[in-house]
């Protein structure tokens, strides 16, 4: 294939425009077809805001209409194709019919889970996911009444149910991490597979929307369950034992075999199994709880905790394609949306997360008299604000004693967003941010009006957070505030707590094999489990998980088979 690179065109380019930049980059030689690899607005001059497209080249004779083109930006390059590394025979998948232990156990339905699951369903591994949430369709419903009431259910909530808290987000995709071996590129067509648009696979920061995930979400699961998976919702781990016993069928396996306690809410019941994939987000703290008790290595890891800040859609774009943006570009430019860090005085970093544009504030608890909020968007980002998590880097010294439990960071979470439900009367706490540098509780609303899908009340920030918290965040905003104008205007609405960054734990596990360090066969897995960052790693760390584990059982499968089959006609 032959990459054009550096084609520039105007934000509301035709078709017909991007086939003649091309025609004249390749000096009008014939080629098949094309298609856009990496697509980026480029806004660093707001009177020239134009897309910088990379484009795929698909033409006979290709290395002579290089030969003849002298471009630095004009190359031949091999697309990589990812491909699973073990696809079961007819017959090794109908022995796990017989030869149930074989089957992998998902606990969590987030992207890590069900991107694992996608690829041991497809490899024939018929995976078995466990997700003490709702399904997509019955959790809008508990999200909604949450929203609406107040009342929470415990189990199925913007964090907990089917897609994970990703599916009320705003649903980047975007990450930092170099695709050395196809795995993103994987991902984002896993994504458009079962329902996100083409433009997924070559927007530089491509985001779905919730609306969007719902729909997605829901079209994997159907795909898990057609290929002979299982995905069992309502159902909670509630341990992990190692069995001991091996020997089924007459054969003696050297690999461990694990028994799994697991409640549908009404009755327990055991799996047996000899591989699991631990997928459980950044908010199972019952399930870290019980992973520590039974003598996973643990342990604490840095995460990030403040407010979000809401300001209109309109006011950000205008700081970032200038006032005269819709007289020069139409509606052709997409909602705009920022990144800002601070390195503050005392040394913390200070930065913009999960930026939603167009989108809402969501109270996203997970416990009863606790409050934590996330940002979400829509996929067409219209809201009339924009909102962003400002967050200070924590550290466990700042929540850990020297003898400290390695599960402090969940404590001190929880304490803070304990502290933010009383704070707030139940509901989000909110304040403006001239009020919250006076440290005053606001009394009305300014020039702009809350986009919270929740309830919230005012109340005063240093209720719910730590003064060394309050004081780099004013810090900080106030600098933002010479990035973008009117970033630190007194009215900017302020709610809190933004506590679910990341997980402040990480499960140990074996560098090479992903396995837990002391139990081998679980492989601990996604950003719950500390290894991810966002719906895209999160999803690789899944798809690794999943090579991990077929690798981990192939061999001793097809061992089992067939000392089953010869002892059918013994």
């Amino acid at each position: 294939m032959i990459i054009i690179r550096n084609i520039k065109l105007r934000p509301d380019y035709t078709e017909s425009e991007l086939v003649g930049s091309i025609n004249k980059r390749l000096h009008n030689r014939k080629y098949k077809n094309y298609k856009i690899i990496k697509k980026s607005l480029d806004c660093r001059k707001q009177n020239d805001i134009h897309y910088n497209l990379t484009v795929g080249i698909i033409a006979d004779n290709e290395r002579k209409i290089i030969h003849n083109i002298n471009d630095n930006n004009i190359m031949l390059t091999k697309e990589r194709e990812y491909t699973f590394p073990h696809i079961l025979n007819t017959e090794l998948r109908e022995y796990l019919g017989n030869a149930q232990e074989y089957r992998p156990v998902i606990v969590g339905s987030g992207p890590a889970g069900y991107h694992a699951a996608i690829k041991l369903a497809y490899a024939g591994f018929r995976p078995i996911v466990l997700e003490r949430g709702g399904s997509v369709e019955a959790r809008v419903q508990d999200v909604e009444n949450y929203w609406d009431s107040g009342v929470l259910d415990p189990s199925s909530n913007v964090c907990f149910g089917e897609g994970g808290a990703g599916t009320f987000s705003d649903g980047k995709l975007s990450t930092g991490n170099k695709d050395k071996h196809g795995y993103i590129r994987e991902v984002l067509s896993t994504f458009v597979k079962y329902g996100a648009k083409p433009s997924t696979l070559y927007m530089n920061k491509p985001h779905i929307g919730t609306d969007e995930l719902r729909r997605i979400v829901y079209n994997m699961r159907c795909d898990i369950e057609r290929l002979g998976g299982e995905v069992r919702f309502g159902h909670t781990l509630l341990d992990i034992e190692n069995d001991f016993d091996t020997n089924i069928f007459g054969f003696d396996s050297e690999l461990p075999l694990y028994k799994l306690t697991v409640t549908d809410g009404d009755k327990n019941y055991n799996i047996l199994c000899r591989s699991v994939i631990i997928a459980i987000g950044h908010s199972a703290r019952d399930t870290y709880e019980m992973l520590y008790k039974n003598d996973f290595d643990m342990e604490p890891k840095p995460f990030a905790l403040g407010v979000r800040i809401e300001h209109s859609s309109e006011m950000i774009n205008s700081s970032m394609y200038g006032e005269d943006y819709k007289a020069l570009y139409g509606d052709s430019l997409p909602t705009a949306d920022y990144k800002l860090v601070y390195h503050s005085k005392d040394g913390r970093n200070i930065f913009s997360f999960c930026m939603c544009p167009g989108g809402y504030v969501v109270s996203s608890s997970t416990e009863d008299e606790h409050i934590v909020i996330n940002g979400m968007s829509y996929s067409g980002r219209a809201g009339q604000n924009s909102n962003a998590a400002i967050v200070v880097s924590i550290s466990p010294s700042d929540y850990m004693a020297s003898d400290g439990d390695v599960l402090s960071g969940l404590y001190y979470q929880r304490e803070l967003e304990h502290r933010a439900f009383v704070a707030g009367n139940g509901a989000i706490p909110l304040q403006l941010y001239g009020d919250m540098k006076r440290s005053v509780s606001s009394e009305e609303i300014g020039g702009i009006e809350p986009c919270i899908k929740g309830r919230w009340s005012f109340a005063d920030m240093r209720d719910c957070l730590p003064d060394y918290v309050i004081s780099n965040l004013i810090e900080a905003i106030d600098y933002f505030g010479t990035r973008i104008e009117g970033f630190d205007r007194n009215d900017a609405v302020i709610t809190a707590i933004e506590s679910r960054t990341s997980s402040p734990v990480r499960i140990v596990r074996d560098k090479d094999n992903m396995m837990a360090t002391n139990h081998y066969g679980i492989v601990p897995a996604g950003e719950g489990a500390g290894y991810a960052g966002g719906i895209t790693s999160a999803a690789v760390d899944g798809i690794r998980a999943a090579e991990a584990v077929s690798e981990y059982l192939i061999d001793d499968l097809i061992d089992s088979y067939k000392t089953y089959e010869t002892a059918k006609y013994l």
